[in-house]
């Protein structure tokens, strides 16, 4: 941790039930602000958080990086929305060169952090991995992603199917509206949809 911007971080754990919810992408203006790019179409979670867990850039990306090492926590002085993702000015980053020397950089809060929403909304990161079935007990597979197409989003499910006798993966999509999803039950950790398997 010797570059000017150590002084910024506190070397930290990240938490059991962290979730990485983005990326710095680079310096914005020369005052040290830095551009976030969101992994989710649904920044709240970073809008409301006042600290969080940064770690360095995955090793095909690390080339050159020394801002710090490991695990750091880091205070968020402010953040608001700009274009298509979010600009932040992290506390002891003061100056473009300081915020260059994150690029890259991933962040990170527990989930034990994120607001709570409205009765019938979700977080991606609660989603992902639930199984999903249909009214009749089908199982149409389980939730691996979710594709943002405009003002709704797509379930992309993955389920296993038999080709010439050999079980390969597969994928299926389903629009996340209440058109076609009749429950979403996170504590059993099953969505229940009017899909059939042909569709």
């Amino acid at each position: 941790m010797n570059s000017p911007a150590s002084g910024a971080f506190r070397a930290s754990s990240l938490p059991g039930d962290a979730v990485e919810l983005g990326r710095i992408q680079d310096a914005w203006g020369i005052k040290g602000w830095v551009r976030i790019l969101p992994h989710s179409a649904d920044t709240s979670a970073l809008l409301a958080s006042s600290e969080w867990f940064l770690q360095p850039p995955e090793a095909r990306f690390a080339r050159g990086f020394s801002a710090f090492s490991g695990c750091v926590g880091v205070s968020v002085s402010e953040i608001k929305p700009h274009t298509d993702g979010l600009v932040a000015q992290l506390q002891g980053v003061d100056d473009r060169n300081m915020a260059e020397a994150l690029r890259g950089v991933r962040i990170y809060l527990p989930r034990s952090a994120f607001p709570a929403t409205p009765e019938g909304e979700y977080y991606w990161v609660d989603l992902i991995g639930l199984d999903v079935v249909n009214r009749e007990g089908v199982h149409l597979g389980v939730v691996r992603d979710l594709m943002p197409t405009g003002p709704t989003s797509v379930l992309v499910l993955e389920y296993a199917e038999a080709v010439d006798g050999a079980e390969q993966t597969a994928e299926r999509m389903i629009p996340f509206v209440d058109a076609y999803v009749d429950n979403v039950d996170t504590v059993a950790r099953r969505i229940t949809v009017d899909w059939q398997p042909d569709y």
